[in-house]
C-alpha cells in the first residue's frame, strides 16, 4: 500500500501539442510510479492556460494564423514534422493539415473545469485533445464542445446549458492569472507536491524522479 501522497497540477492548453504529449508521457510516469508501490500521486487538477488570448471568440483561419506566427507555411510544416515525430514516441498520430480554425479556448477551459467539479477531468482533457489535433474539430465552437462532452460520457445537454452561460468563466480567468502570477511561461508545466515544478513535456523518468522527489520532501 503507498505509503506516500503528491499532489498534482497540470497547467495546458488544449491547443497546445507539446501538452498533449506532455499529458502522455505523465501517464508513463505515472504507471513507473505505480510499479514501485510507495507513493500514491493524487487525480490531476487541471489548471487553465491560454497560448493565444487575443484570438476572437470564433478563432482564426490556421493558415493565416501560421503564416502570421512562423513567416511562412514552409517554416511552419517544418515546425511541425519535429512535433509529429516527437508525437508518435507517445502513440499519437497528429493530423495537422486537418485542423482549420485555431480556436479561442476559453470555452474549452470552462468545460473542463465544469468536468473536473464532477469528478476526473483528465479523460475529457485526453479527448479535447484528440478531437483537435486528430480529428481536425473546432475545440472554440459550444455545440462541438458539448458534443465532445456527450461523447465522453457527459451530459451533453448540461454542458450546452453551462456553456451558453458565464458559468465557469470566472474560475478560468482566475486560473489564467494565476499561471501569470507564478510566473509560468509556457506549457506544459507540471506541478507536483506543490512546490516541484517540471516545465515542458520532459521524458517519463524524468517527471517520476520529480514525483519522487516531492513525495521525499513531504515527510522529510
Amino acid at each position: 500500500m503507498p505509503s506516500h501522497s503528491v499532489s498534482l497540477d497540470v497547467v495546458s492548453d488544449v491547443v497546445c501539442p507539446w501538452c498533449y504529449i506532455g499529458k502522455r508521457r505523465l501517464g508513463a510516469a505515472l504507471e513507473l510510479v505505480a510499479a514501485e508501490g510507495d507513493i500514491a500521486v493524487a487525480r490531476a487538477r487541471w489548471r487553465p492556460f491560454e497560448l493565444n488570448p487575443g484570438l476572437p471568440p470564433e478563432g482564426v483561419d490556421r493558415r493565416e494564423y501560421l503564416a502570421a506566427k512562423f513567416g511562412s507555411l514552409e517554416r511552419a510544416a517544418q515546425r511541425y514534422d519535429v512535433v509529429r515525430a516527437a508525437g508518435a514516441t507517445a502513440g499519437i498520430g497528429f493530423e495537422f493539415d486537418r485542423i482549420k480554425r485555431v480556436p479561442n479556448t476559453r470555452d474549452a477551459h470552462r468545460l473542463i473545469e465544469w468536468a473536473q467539479a464532477r469528478g476526473d477531468a483528465a479523460p475529457l482533457v485526453e479527448r479535447l485533445f484528440a478531437a483537435f489535433f486528430v480529428e481536425g474539430r473546432d475545440v472554440g465552437d459550444r455545440a462541438e464542445l458539448a458534443h465532445i462532452a456527450g461523447e465522453h460520457g457527459l451530459d451533453a445537454e448540461a454542458a450546452r446549458a453551462m456553456l451558453a452561460s458565464g458559468e465557469g468563466s470566472d474560475a478560468v480567468e482566475e486560473g489564467v492569472r494565476w499561471a501569470q502570477d507564478v510566473g509560468i511561461g509556457g506549457v506544459p508545466f507540471f506541478i507536483f507536491g506543490g512546490r516541484f515544478a517540471v516545465s515542458g513535456a520532459q521524458d517519463p523518468r524524468v517527471l517520476a524522479s520529480a514525483i519522487a522527489e516531492a513525495a521525499r520532501a513531504a515527510v522529510a
